[in-house]
This record gives C-alpha cells, structure tokens and sequence, in this order.
C-alpha cells in the first residue's frame, strides 16, 4: 500500500493594509502630542501665541452659523472633531475623508471618561499655531470646558478658511486680459 498523497500547503495570502477607521499615523500622532504635553505640562499650560500672532477669523461665538455644522457638531461632535483634524494633517480640501475616523473616536473616548476637553484643547492649541493665531493655553482649556461646541464650530470654521486662503495663494498669478474698446459704429 502506498501512502496517501497530501496536497500542498496553499500559499499564504498576501498581507493586506488594515483598513478601517483607525489609522497608525494618526494614534501615533496623538501619542507624540500627549507625550509633548506630559513632558512639561507647566511650560504647555504658560504658553502663548507670539507677539505677531493674528486674530481669529472667525467668532468663538459664531457656532450657529452654518446652521448644518452646528447641528452635526451638536448632535455628534466627533465628527465635527476628527473633520478639523483631517483638514489640519492631511489636506484642507478633506480629499480621503470619512467622518469616522481615528481622532473621531479618539475623542469620543475620552468623552466616555470625561476628558474630551483634553484632545480639544490640544487641537484648539494646533489650529492656533498652524496659522498663527492669538490665543493661549489657559483659554483653549477655558473654551473646551465652559464651551466646547462653540470651539469645535470655531475651529472647522477656522480651518476651512485658512485652508482656502492657503490653496488661493498657492495659485499661479494671471495677468488680466487685456483691456479691449468697443469697435467703433460704422458709418
């Protein structure tokens, strides 16, 4: 008797990227910034925007305005969140977007213990220092606790124009046609 033939082994199947809501990049990212903060709370707390910092565009106090981003970011402000964040590390224009996302549930966890104030703030910190804004952080921790809708409506608004200032000024210049006269009437 001869033994029974066994079939090869199939070929592993190649590793494919996880894909999903949580991106490595962005839990690594957020990982390096709460360490930056761990590393010396005192100096984070103390720090201020430098003196040519400029104004916000937009009013803390303007949250109702577009009324469909106030009711998103009242009804589920971490997709109002993690859209900012998009806008900030990835590209102001929200190309590969999904309003599930890493920083999405990132602050949506740290609300389940309280803390969401924590990832606000430290996002309100990066809005200001990515287009020189006026601020500190004793007012990015006073708007994220006494008033955080109205700081997640402030910074998606904030991003938005920034980001759209940014791609207008990186359009190359065209000179304006040139002036033409009516032809004069016949005769």
């Amino acid at each position: 008797m001869s033994a029974p033939v066994q079939a090869p082994a199939p070929a592993p199947a190649p590793a494919q990227p996880a894909s999903g809501p949580i991106s490595d990049n962005d839990v690594n990212e957020w990982k390096a910034r709460l360490n930056e903060v761990l590393a010396d709370p005192g100096g984070v707390v103390k720090s201020k925007s430098p003196a040519t910092a400029r104004p916000w565009h937009e009013s803390f106090f303007g949250c109702f305005s577009p009324i469909d981003l106030c009711l998103v970011t009242y009804c589920c402000p971490c997709v109002t969140f993690g859209k900012t964040h998009h806008r900030l590390r990835k590209d102001p224009n929200l190309a590969g977007y999904e309003p599930i996302n890493t920083s999405c549930l990132g602050i949506w966890a740290a609300g389940c213990l309280c803390l969401y104030w924590v990832p606000l703030a430290m996002q309100r910190a990066d809005v200001r220092a990515k287009y020189n804004l006026q601020g500190d952080c004793i007012t990015d921790i006073a708007a994220a606790c006494c008033c955080g809708l109205c700081s997640l409506v402030q910074q998606e608004k904030e991003a938005e124009y920034q980001g759209l200032q940014g791609e207008a000024n990186k359009q190359p210049y065209q000179a304006p046609g040139g002036m033409t006269y009516p032809a004069a009437p016949q005769q």
